[in-house]
């Protein structure tokens, strides 16, 4: 059943926001979808919510990006960068904004807040179930996230939906898009896996294509705490040969960086033609200058990302960077979704995959 549609997208997602919901009214013989919102902020720091008009009976989808940090309010009198913590207090507001009246909340959020606080290793929170739990609690009907760092983590709301979507589908059709000299076969091949994490990722695209995987684990440091971590000391590598062959390491995110230095260097090293990179998300929290130099020495050949959540500036100038655009793709979720469809080909599009590789290889 079709409910009627309405899209907010908070400030963190406005762009994208307003692409989306101008590729779904072009679907919709023009309706207008976009609902404009504000969250403004008091001299103290405090904001509200504010709704520019109802939402009443309305299927509302909530657009939010955690990880935009070019954005700022004042607080007093000072500028004050926008966190994660402060875009999920905004969300918050909006859907108590709301009160009540929506038809349906659903939250699509990229980069699943606290997504990396999922489980317990000492006396510590759990972050992302609190929210998980908050948000349901708050009246919202599901969450969409991409490429969650533990997708277990929907064992915390098992009445509500959350839709762990995969980017796989249009990695693929960027990477194959942009090189036509690829061999894809066990001998010229072969996705890597950063860390035990990312297997699982590895092993799905390795399967659709036909050829194997290697895999890093991380060698840490278990009797010293760094920064609430314990520190890696060397990645191991776990895999046949990839002497002359192109490689693949896919992961859900860049952070700092520098683990997927130290696997492409690596690779390198171990004699591999090329280093593609696939990510799902490419913070470089803490710069871009150490791609750079690794880029220059020749250490990998392509970082592949997608446009989910808001590019450092100069990213998108970067030669080595192929940012992956995702707006149809949310538009087609949002449309599944309103219309009651299943969401089994848009969360792991295996055929679909499957089908662009065999008409490259043909």
């Amino acid at each position: 059943m079709q409910r009627k549609l309405g899209i907010i997208a908070l400030e963190s997602a406005r762009e994208t926001g307003e692409k989306v919901a101008d590729i779904l009214s072009g679907w919709r013989d023009g309706e207008r979808l976009l609902i404009p919102v504000e969250c403004p902020r008091f001299g103290s720091g405090e904001g509200k919510g504010l709704l520019k008009e109802s939402v009443r009976e309305r299927d509302l989808y909530i657009l939010v990006d955690v990880c935009n940090s070019s954005l700022t309010y004042k607080m007093d009198g000072s500028l004050n960068r926008m966190s994660p913590d402060d875009h999920y207090q905004d969300l918050k507001r909006v859907i108590a904004a709301c009160n009540g009246k929506a038809d349906r909340i659903t939250v699509i959020m990229p980069f699943l807040y606290e997504g990396r606080q999922h489980r317990k290793t000492a006396r510590e929170s759990l972050d992302c179930a609190v929210m998980l739990r908050e948000l349901e609690g708050m009246g919202v009907h599901g969450v969409v996230t991409f490429d969650a760092h533990d997708p277990r983590m929907q064992n915390v709301v098992p009445l509500n939906g959350l839709e762990n979507i995969s980017a796989s589908l249009q990695f693929t059709q960027a990477l194959l898009t942009e090189y036509e000299d690829l061999e894809i076969d066990g001998e010229h091949l072969m996705f890597i896996a950063p860390d035990e994490g990312a297997t699982d990722r590895a092993v799905f695209m390795a399967s659709l294509f036909g050829v194997n995987i290697g895999m890093f684990y991380k060698r840490r440091d278990y009797t010293v705490i760094v920064d609430g971590m314990n520190p890696i000391v060397a990645h191991e590598f776990c895999g046949s040969s990839v002497e002359g062959m192109d490689v693949v390491v896919i992961d859900d995110m860049i952070s700092s960086g520098g683990s997927m230095l130290d696997v492409a260097k690596q690779l390198k090293d171990r004699g591999a033609k090329r280093v593609f990179i696939f990510t799902t998300f490419a913070l470089f929290t803490n710069g871009m200058e150490k791609f750079d130099k690794a880029y220059e020495e020749g250490y990998f050949e392509r970082v592949f990302a997608t446009n989910l959540t808001h590019p450092k500036e100069g990213l998108l100038s970067r030669k080595y960077f192929y940012s992956v655009n995702m707006n149809r793709y949310i538009a087609a979720i949002i449309d599944t979704l309103n219309k009651g469809d299943s969401m089994q080909e848009i969360m792991r599009p295996a055929a679909r995959i499957r089908r662009t590789v065999e008409a490259y290889r043909k």
